[in-house]
């Protein structure tokens, strides 16, 4: 999976960083807060446009998510990524930056969540 996440193109940080929160947020609280911050992306103009990591709808839905020990099971999972992602320079380096920046990993984190609603 992280080869085709490397051969993308684009920002790899808001898919590196969803795939390693997989299963973090409950679906009910997930669904909720997407919607919200899918609004606030309407709002803003073309929905479908490029994902700003520090957007409206991205800290907003970064904020309402945030909540204890998810940032500490997110960097555990950026952690498991890592040791995957031998080999892949593009995926080490936006993982090395997402370790090193545990706001930015969030942030990344509800960028790919509203990435998945947008895609669905």
């Amino acid at each position: 999976m992280l080869e085709q996440v490397e051969g993308s193109e684009g920002d790899l940080r808001p898919v590196l960083a969803w795939l390693a929160g997989d299963g973090l947020v409950g679906e009910d609280e997930r669904r909720g807060a997407v919607r919200r911050s899918m609004l606030l992306l309407a709002a803003g103009g073309d929905p479908h446009r490029a994902m700003e990591l520090d957007g409206r709808a991205v800290t907003a839905l970064a904020a309402e998510l945030d909540g204890p020990g998810r940032r500490e099971a997110l960097a555990a999972g950026l952690e498991a990524l890592r040791a995957e992602a031998g080999g892949l320079p593009r995926t080490e380096a936006a993982l090395d930056e997402l370790a090193g920046d545990a706001e930015l990993a969030w942030r990344a984190y509800a960028a790919g969540l509203l990435g998945e609603e947008l895609a669905e």
